[in-house]
């Protein structure tokens, strides 16, 4: 166990690093290399705090799959040095963010915490300044083995929850983010509660980075009245290498002759098509109704209790490593970073 841990703290982007000049009332990028002095507070965690900016922070709702491998790059350049990273990001696309470095980073012993903030961090009501004080306490936790945490996680307003676990569900409150099938892993009161038996235990083979990520795939949300012309110009676009469909409760679909069809022949392309629900929570059981059973016979594979953020994750990963046709699904339906029910 490491007595002072070394934090890299990452910022991207986003509102937590926004601050607002006292005279003009104007937002402006907060200078991170200033941070001890702006917040002195961090002076009173027990960890090393070093910085890092990307060179062009960004609103995230730009991010892409590029910059998720820039962010990974930099936990793999720095991953012997520092014991814990803790990333600013943006909260409309963080969950998108987390999820996916979640699936990109395997074998991780480490934490990696993302956050951000619903106001900027200069702001008389801001939210910024305990949730990035409070994330780089967790990421600096040490057991006698190591970290505490060896998981990509999120905090916000006063949970830490397994990243890809989460969906943002609220523009407005500080509660911005849920994690409805899991419980989270930290609460923050008066004091950390850890709940241990929540906790990812990775084992301890070396770190290893997927950079490659495939990015030609649909994500459809099924409506009452969605037309068969619709569907049948989106799964036939050109290169299109997989398919996830939010279905309705625990994944049903319409029964019509023409969408069962169009999944059939999808599916004979080598198309794997990902189903998960719409709803906030629960889960997809195909088979428990008959709108689902045929959905199953064809081979459409189970998101389970993934959010959409997860699946979407884990879908671009995986087929990035060019598994094959006849062992994806096997591959997909593996609970590979805690992100889904075993059962």
């Amino acid at each position: 166990m490491k007595k002072n841990p070394s934090i890299l703290l990452i910022y991207t982007g986003g509102t937590i690093g926004m601050m607002k000049d006292s005279e003009t009332g104007v937002l402006r990028n907060f200078n991170f290399d200033e941070l001890l002095h702006q917040i002195p507070e961090l002076n009173l965690l027990d960890c090393n705090i070093s910085t890092y900016s990307v060179d062009e922070p960004i609103d995230s709702s730009n991010i892409n799959p590029e910059h998720w491998i820039t962010i990974a790059e930099l936990i793999e350049k720095n991953y012997s040095i520092y014991e814990g990273f803790v990333v600013l990001h943006g909260s409309d696309t963080m969950s998108y963010t987390a999820s996916t470095l979640s699936f990109m980073l395997e074998n991780l012993a480490k934490p990696v915490i993302f956050t951000g903030s619903q106001l900027p961090i200069g702001d008389l009501r801001t939210d910024a300044k305990e949730n990035l004080i409070t994330s780089i306490q967790i990421a600096a936790l040490q057991d006698p083995d190591g970290s505490c945490i060896k998981e990509v996680g999120l905090y916000f307003e006063y949970k830490l929850y397994r990243a890809n676990r989460t969906t943002k569900l609220n523009a407005e409150h500080f509660q911005a983010f849920a994690s409805l099938n899991y419980s989270p892993l930290i609460e923050s009161g008066v004091h950390l509660t850890i709940h241990r038996d929540k906790l990812l235990k990775p084992n301890k083979k070396p770190l290893k980075v997927y950079k490659t990520l495939e990015t030609n795939i649909l994500l459809i949300k099924l409506f009452p009245g969605i037309t068969d012309q619709v569907l049948n110009h989106l799964f036939n676009t050109p290169n299109i290498k997989g398919v996830i469909l939010e279905t309705y409760g625990a994944g049903n679909t319409t029964t019509a002759p023409w969408f069962i069809n169009l999944i059939k022949q999808t599916i004979k392309r080598e198309i794997p098509i990902i189903n998960v629900t719409q709803c906030s929570g629960g889960r997809v059981i195909m088979g428990q109704y008959e709108t689902s059973i045929k959905l199953k016979q064809m081979g459409v594979i189970s998101g389970k209790d993934m959010t959409t953020e997860a699946a979407l994750g884990k879908l671009m990963v995986l087929l990035g490593q060019k598994i094959s046709p006849k062992h994806f699904k096997n591959s997909y339906e593996k609970n590979l970073r805690g992100e889904m029910a075993e059962n």
